[in-house]
């Protein structure tokens, strides 16, 4: 993690730098010196970032390079909360401290008596722009850096207004400054800027970007617009009252409080915005999937691999506002993509597996959160059930044909993780299904709508045989003497028509093998039952794993279910 200054799902997040240029773990909280203040959009190390660049204020001998620039500093001297952060530069003798909005920041920089104040920035490699226009006090430019998620438009635009003119100004390229211009594209360009100061004077900058434009970007500047460092600050931290304050806990423990509190800052923060408000006062976004200007909202950097359990069912109970926009942006995104995303950051990324979209859409509607429209969004959750993203793989389901017809996705194909795509597959089919009443006018007849599909026996195979093998665990080590050979038989009974039509050869033993066994359970002592469990159901079990080892990706759940005393039956 990393201390994010931002506010509740804002577009811009903003963070101290003590790694490298393009490092994922940008902020280590062992680290002992800060390179710059970085605007990140940054969801999680191993996805990296877009859209970055940073300011770094300084006071001496004019320092570029990231290397020279870092400055010692203590944690001592640092505050950080969700709507302000502050730090002190031992090196420099100045104090940084940072106010956020959901596209803005404030800057106030509180320097020591000297002829040598700087404040650099830095666009970043890859491609960047920047311009000085000191007659203005103001820097704009752009930057084009990361990690893959774009169109080949992608520019986050950027604008910097100060409130002190520029005794000094350049521009530099690879850390070195260039002179006679002070306007500079390349593959790795910044600014410099600087001016003299009094003991304790404080400097102000007002930081603004757009994935629009830089008139956008100017736009955006208005969130601050004439309020001072202090109004910023005291708004942010309203902001972040009212949503954190939507759920209020009673403890004596206070670190308790603050860990509920802390964690709940954390599921706040993604999805990220990734709308704006155009001069009309529309909402409009840069889509991340085809790189046009487009109506409505967006959202990004989230995970349904890892959100689609808990952060969006919370956010459609607890905000659920905001669970609408995020639904809308949902459909955005397939009209703009043709599929939902699975990762996104910004546009789609190779990351994890399953079509947890499907999760995600379906929970919002059964809580009645989306107003979208429902053909529309249902038409996605088929695309992506029965097809996969031309260029990443883990966008619909890869495997989708196999799955289809089988009813699972095979080891032996060339598809990694082919167990946990059979399984979240089959949940998320499960989502898609009870769903048709709330989709309204849509039809449904083309999707897997009823039970003689595999996917759904398969899910309902598993829950089935979990009962059984409960209840005859049940019988040999509970302290109950009953064993309820009825319930026993109409769960194998239940079994034989699903595991019909599962077109899976251990399914097909399996029929054959529980009927034998409820015959035997039913008729049997428990001391019979007993053995029968300790000595030749684990040599089938063996058997069965050697001829067919495909065929038994979901054995284990059958091994870790049932109940066990000391001494009972081992692995």
């Amino acid at each position: 993690t990393y201390p994010a200054i931002a506010l509740p799902w804002g577009m811009n997040f903003w963070m101290p730098q003590t790694g490298k240029m393009g490092d994922g773990w940008a902020y280590t909280y062992a680290s002992d010196k800060i390179r710059g203040f970085k605007q990140t959009h940054q969801p999680s190390p191993w996805i990296n970032d877009y859209g970055q660049f940073s300011i770094m204020p300084m006071t001496g001998r004019l320092r570029i390079d990231q290397e020279q620039r870092a400055c010692w500093f203590s944690h001592k001297a640092e505050k950080a909360t969700p709507y302000y952060y502050s730090v002190y530069l031992s090196e420099y003798n100045l104090t940084t401290e940072i106010a956020p909005t959901e596209r803005c920041a404030y800057f106030r920089f509180t320097f020591p008596e000297t002829k040598d104040a700087y404040i650099v920035i830095d666009a970043f490699d890859r491609g960047s722009y920047v311009k000085v226009i000191p007659e203005e006090n103001k820097i704009v430019g752009y930057t084009t850096r990361n990690s893959g998620g774009v169109p080949r438009n992608f520019k986050n635009y950027f604008v910097i207004e100060f409130d002190k003119p520029f005794t000094f100004n350049k521009v530099w390229a690879d850390y070195h400054t260039v002179e006679k211009h002070l306007e500079l594209q390349s593959n790795h360009v910044g600014a410099a800027i600087g001016f003299s100061t009094k003991k304790g004077e404080q400097v102000h900058a007002k930081v603004a970007s757009s994935f629009i434009s830089p008139e956008q970007a100017e736009l955006n500047l208005k969130e601050i617009g004439k309020k001072t460092f202090e109004q910023t600050k005291e708004a942010g931290r309203k902001a972040w009252n009212d949503v954190l304050g939507r759920i209020k806990i009673e403890d004596n423990d206070e670190n308790r409080m603050r860990t509920f509190y802390s964690c709940l800052y954390r599921s706040v923060l993604f999805p990220r915005m990734f709308y704006e408000v155009n001069a009309q006062g529309e909402t409009v976004h840069y889509s991340p999937y085809n790189g046009e200007v487009r109506p409505g909202y967006m959202f990004t950097d989230t995970g349904f691999w890892d959100t689609f359990r808990c952060l969006f069912p919370f956010v459609n109970l607890v905000y659920p506002s905001m669970g609408e926009k995020m639904q809308e942006g949902l459909l955005n995104t397939y009209q703009e993509s043709g599929f939902f995303p699975e990762w996104a950051s910004p546009g789609h990324r190779g990351c994890m597996v399953g079509n947890n979209s499907a999760s995600v859409v379906a929970d919002a509607f059964m809580k009645n959160v989306t107003k979208a429209d429902a053909e529309k969004m249902y038409e996605g959750l088929l695309k992506g059930a029965n097809s996969v993203h031309p260029r990443v793989s883990t966008t619909g389901r890869r495997g989708y044909e196999y799955y289809n017809k089988m009813g699972y996705v095979p080891y032996d194909v060339k598809i990694n993780e082919s167990a946990a795509r059979t399984l979240e597959y089959a949940y998320d089919d499960w989502c898609i299904y009870p769903g048709k009443t709330h989709y309204k006018s849509c039809k449904i007849s083309s999707h897997k709508n009823s039970l003689s599909h595999p996917a759904i026996n398969l899910f309902l195979l598993i829950g089935i045989s979990l009962l059984l093998f409960l209840n005859v665990a049940n019988a040999i080590f509970a302290s109950t003497e009953k064993f309820n050979a009825d319930i026993f038989l109409l769960l194998v009974l239940s079994s034989w028509k699903l595991t019909s039509s599962c077109q899976c050869r251990l399914f097909s033993i399996s029929q054959c093998s529980l009927l034998f066994l409820s015959i035997f359970c039913a008729s049997g002592s428990k001391e019979d039952i007993k053995h029968l469990f300790s000595t030749v159901v684990p040599l089938f079990v063996f058997l069965v794993f050697s001829i067919y080892p495909k065929d038994c990706i979901f054995f284990h759940f059958f091994l870790i279910s049932a109940p066990r005393k000391p001494g009972s039956l081992q692995q």
